[in-house]
């Protein structure tokens, strides 16, 4: 699946079969569904769910708790907008095709 085939998911009802829980975490934010979201995200204590994981804290705007989930990815707090921040999450996690 590819960015835009992503994104055109996100109309439909559920995300698409086959994500991984970070990816279902991004498709849910995008819903609106901030709390669906955030429990995919710590479904995974890998470095993908870490890192949705703080970005979804930092969207919360509880930004010393998305520092904590940045510091458990390894990753630099995100000093991007939101949704630059969710498009670059979303392209890094998608499959290479």
């Amino acid at each position: 699946m590819d960015f835009q085939a992503f994104k055109d998911s996100i109309s439909g009802g559920q995300p698409p079969a086959g994500l991984t829980a970070a990816l279902e975490a991004l498709w849910w934010d995008a819903k609106g569904d901030w709390d669906k979201a955030h429990e995919r995200a710590q479904e995974r204590d890998d470095q993908a769910g870490t890192h949705v994981h703080a970005y979804l804290h930092r969207k919360e705007g509880d930004q010393s708790n998305a520092e904590y989930w940045y510091r458990r990815a390894k990753a630099a707090p995100s000093v991007l907008s939101l949704d630059e921040e969710w498009e670059e999450l979303t392209r890094a996690l998608l499959p290479r095709g």
